[in-house]
């Protein structure tokens, strides 16, 4: 069962990263290349696990901004394509952890990692990636760079562990959810956004602007993906809808319409989500009390907000074809609920 949520302001033309991936094409096949060639080892399972995620249908939206954010301030060396490739491996690395803590048995529609070559090769080759990204940050040289990502990976982790000690816990609220998302999900999107202009030598401002654009692109990154686990659809998801009513995970829907029930259906949520009775019927029930209480459509709402915050921060740049691009990444990441 699916819900559709209509956006408030309807367009004739929705949104699309295609401008973003027509601009970035000729940096982004050299960051592919160097992606593969990274993920090369004499140790054979190595890869193999790489190569099943690295290929598996991702946009690269993460690097793509890194290099958007070096070119909107002229960068014209190479060190991008290196810095662009260390977030896609920390991303990757991230995704391999996940998909272990979650117990997941999809990724984009494919079987994960941990489900062919199991947990520990799952893990380890994370830990590989994480290595070959760190190398890459030092061989670009600049400290500011390394410092950025370093920061951002351990604030992943941190968000990670945050994440564990809300798991199933009802009690959750909203601001709980949001350092979560704001450690797991938008401090890799930020860290990938600031390097461009610290690699393009641009000032404190622009830093920040591009710092800003991206922690509030992946608030509304995350808040339309947690939306769509209960709203969209298996084939766009590349899992399974109610995956995350599945594996107990709190999301901002579930506290809506958890706080906003009777304390019948509180009970109802506590024992679904709490104890584990996540049936097939109870994951119909659970979708019927999240659209009683409007709970998707604010957690939309919340993504415009923060999709709003992330345009503003571009405001004072000049207009560009690289600006435009970037304004319309954030339209398409919040549509891809209509």
């Amino acid at each position: 069962m699916g819900v559709v949520i209509p956006l408030e302001e309807s367009k004739n033309k929705l949104a699309s990263i295609k401008p973003l991936v027509d601009l970035t094409k000729a940096d982004m096949e050299r960051v592919n290349q160097l992606i593969l060639s990274k993920a090369g080892s004499d140790v054979q399972m190595i890869p193999e696990v790489a190569e099943h995620l690295i290929s598996s249908g991702g946009k690269r939206l993460r690097p793509m901004l890194t290099i958007a954010s070096a070119a909107l301030y002229n960068y014209q060396g190479d060190n991008h394509i290196k810095l662009a490739t260390s977030v896609e491996f920390l991303h990757t690395a991230t995704l391999l952890h996940d998909d272990v803590v979650d117990e997941s048995d999809l990724r984009r529609g494919k079987s994960t990692a941990r489900m062919i070559w199991g947990n520990q090769a799952s893990v380890l080759v994370g830990d590989f990636l994480l290595g070959q990204a760190f190398r890459m940050m030092v061989e670009v040289g600049s400290l500011e760079a390394l410092d950025v990502l370093s920061s951002a990976a351990c604030v992943i982790a941190e968000g990670e562990v945050l994440q564990l000690s809300v798991s199933k816990n009802m009690e959750t609220t909203e601001d709980d959810y949001l350092s979560v998302i704001r450690a797991k999900t938008a401090a890799l999107f930020a860290a990938a956004a600031e390097v461009g202009p610290i690699v393009a030598n641009a000032g404190k401002a622009e830093r920040n602007a591009l710092k800003s654009y991206g922690t509030n692109l992946g608030l509304a990154f995350q808040l339309v993906d947690d939306a769509l686990d209960y709203g969209g659809k298996a084939a766009d998801l590349g899992k399974n809808v109610g995956d995350d009513f599945r594996e107990g995970k709190i999301t901002l829907p579930v506290i809506l319409a958890y706080r906003r029930g009777t304390e019948k259906e509180r009970a109802f949520w506590r024992d679904a989500i709490e104890t584990g009775n996540n049936s097939d019927e109870n994951l119909e029930k659970a979708l019927g009390l999240i659209t009683k209480y409007g709970a998707l459509a604010d957690t939309i709402a919340r993504a415009i907000h923060y999709g709003t915050i992330a345009r503003d921060a571009l405001a004072p740049l000049p207009e560009t074809p690289w600006k435009s691009a970037l304004l319309e990444v954030i339209d398409f990441c919040i549509e891809r609920v209509n």
